[in-house]
């Protein structure tokens, strides 16, 4: 199984807001973070708000922020809420070829555990875990930088 590319970027946008403290982040800042478009990120971020994974605050210092505690927001709440398909083979899907063994295929049996085993695994990790796993992450992001910039002069 692979994941799209939207799942990988919303997990990113969830990253650097947890990252950012609960300050708004503007979508311009996250795009420069990962070198991608902001369109990408913009369009990204509408299965996120609609599902409350993301706040939006429209304006002139608007942005975005988590719609929920980093804590809260686990992997697997993302990629429920990005991915399309989890068919791991056509008998997944509800339009399949018929087949004889659709109800004992001893096949869609062990891929249907190994999906559940995965969606385990993605339940117990959340955003918190993946930001806490790299102590620096806000330089590398490059949070730390953009807070120097804004800071008033004293």
């Amino acid at each position: 199984m692979r994941l799209t590319r939207q799942t990988n970027y919303a997990m990113r946008i969830l990253m650097y807001c947890a990252a950012n403290d609960d300050r708004l982040s503007r979508i311009p800042e996250i795009a420069a973070a990962y070198s991608v478009s902001e369109l990408f990120l913009f369009k990204i971020l509408q299965p996120l708000v609609e599902h409350g994974l993301v706040q939006t605050v429209r304006g002139r210092n608007g942005g975005v922020k988590l719609g929920r505690a980093a804590e809260a927001i686990s992997l697997f709440d993302v990629v429920r809420v990005t991915e399309e398909s989890f068919a791991m083979a056509e008998c997944f899907e509800n339009d399949a070829a018929e087949c004889p063994l659709i109800d004992s295929c001893a096949l869609n049996s062990a891929l249907r555990e190994a999906l559940n085993a995965f969606f385990a695994v993605l339940a117990r990790y959340t955003i918190a875990d993946l930001v806490a796993a790299r102590p620096n992450v806000r330089n590398l992001l490059g949070i730390d930088m953009l807070m120097e910039r804004r800071a008033p002069a004293a």
